[in-house]
Order: structure tokens, then sequence, then C-alpha cells
């Protein structure tokens, strides 16, 4: 039970920062005069960018444990 918790709010932790930094990312987007539409093609692709990094990382550090 502990570790499905533990998994839970790393999990949530991830999405939270992912989408924190999308944000940052389309406001810098548009604060630098993109569209709207090119804004949120840049947040999406940062957010998408974010949790790729994430998981790779988990799998990196769970093959280094095993």
């Amino acid at each position: 039970m502990s570790e499905l918790v533990i998994a839970l709010l790393t999990s949530a932790l991830v999405i939270i920062v992912a989408l924190l930094v999308a944000a940052a990312a389309g406001k810098l987007a548009r604060l630098d005069g993109a569209t709207y539409p090119t804004a949120m093609m840049r947040a999406a692709t940062v957010f998408g960018a974010v949790l790729t990094l994430a998981a790779t990382l988990t799998t990196a550090l769970a093959a280094a444990l095993s």
C-alpha cells in the first residue's frame, strides 16, 4: 500500500511540474509575440518533453538500481 501511495504522489508531482513548465513556456512564447495557437503548441510540446524526460529518467534509474 505504501509503495502505491508513493507512486501516485510522485506521478502527481511530475504532472504538476510539467504543467507549470508548460504554462511558463506558453507565457514566454506569447510575450515573444507568438499567436495563441502557436503558444499553445509550444506549451504542449514542452509538456510532452517534460513527461518524456521524467519517464526516461525513471527507466534509467530503475535499470541502474536493479
